[in-house]
């Protein structure tokens, strides 16, 4: 097998037809096998069995892995890079925003330029709002600041990798997964190409403002300590004028009588150091909850049912 397509699906029933036969349009004349793996990411819409028809009907090859609940898109990855057989691995979105010719692109530069380990495809213009992409731009420049690995602004994970890459994600085992960290931190050699997104074939997307959100300071935490660094820091600096401070009133009163503030001044104190010590817990309390997960070593997703292009059965695995 030369290449895998690995979509992630979550709730995406009306869109896994049109993927599936714009992917079959796009590699109509490509000259080498491929496959289609969808992953069911738990979708509570009709998805499974739109995937299901889908399989049935293809005359591609079409592996489908099924959760047994939502875990999550980075889980989906996992899963679908699992499964795929293939020599070349794309990872794509189920819901036409990311085009199928680019990624028969991707494969083409690969075959001709064997020093490439990678292709990654990054949006250079963005149909979002302003402050959507000033907050995206600020978190890229962040993470190249805090981290020892690159973080190209704009990159996505549609992206087509060898298989020496994609065996060294998988290695990579941790629960709590940053597919962008991952992809750099892994290193091999990448090569960026620019696109656009296009508007979703149907359905809305399913990364709001507060799941993007979290998402990024998931990132932060899984690829830097800095947070921790920036506590210690803090607290240092709050020590030091605390010291200053302690050294002003003791001269205010004895060498000019002057009196020392009270009240209202020791509220304040009070509460700003109250409210940074509040602060910089929950930041270490986030590192000792990812910790707390890791240490269970729970797998990384649960698959309710697994069926082979064209097999007559599914079956159940736990991955």
């Amino acid at each position: 097998m030369r290449l895998s397509l690995v979509m992630p699906c979550y709730n995406e029933a009306e869109n896994v037809r049109a993927m599936h036969d714009a992917v079959e349009t796009a590699f109509a004349d490509c000259g080498f096998a491929y496959e289609m793996v969808f992953v069911d990411d738990g979708s509570r819409d009709a998805t499974w069995a739109a995937l299901k028809a889908l399989r049935a009907h293809s005359a591609q090859n079409v592996r489908l892995v099924r959760f047994s609940r939502n875990f999550g898109k980075e889980s989906a990855i996992y899963a679908g890079l699992s499964h795929a057989k293939g020599e070349l691995v794309t990872l794509i979105d189920a819901d036409l925003q990311q085009p199928p010719a680019l990624a028969l692109e991707m494969v083409r530069h690969l075959e001709a330029h064997p020093e490439d380990d990678c292709v990654a495809a990054f949006q250079e213009q963005r149909r979002e709002g302003a402050a959507t992409v000033f907050l995206k731009r600020g978190f890229y420049a962040l993470m190249n600041r805090v981290t020892e690995i690159e973080f190209v602004q704009g990159a996505s994970d549609f992206r087509t990798m060898r298989r020496s890459m994609v065996d060294a994600v998988l290695s990579l085992c941790e629960h709590n997964r940053f597919s962008k960290g991952i992809f750099s931190w892994v290193g091999f050699q990448t090569h960026y190409v620019p696109y656009t997104a296009r508007e979703r074939h149907a359905g809305s997307t399913k990364w709001g403002t507060w799941k993007l959100f979290k998402y990024a300071f998931d990132g932060i935490v899984s690829f830097t300590t800095m947070p921790l660094r920036l506590a210690a820091f803090a607290g240092a600096g709050a020590a030091l004028a605390s010291l200053v401070y302690g050294v002003v009133v003791v001269i205010q009163k004895l060498a000019f009588d002057i009196a020392v503030p009270g009240y209202a001044t020791l509220v304040v104190l009070l509460l700003l150091l109250g409210g940074a010590q509040l602060f910089f817990m929950g930041i270490l309390g986030e590192y000792l909850a990812k910790t707390y997960v890791e240490s269970k070593r729970r797998p990384i997703y649960l698959a309710r049912e697994i069926c082979e292009p064209k097999a007559a059965r599914c079956e159940e695995e736990a991955q």
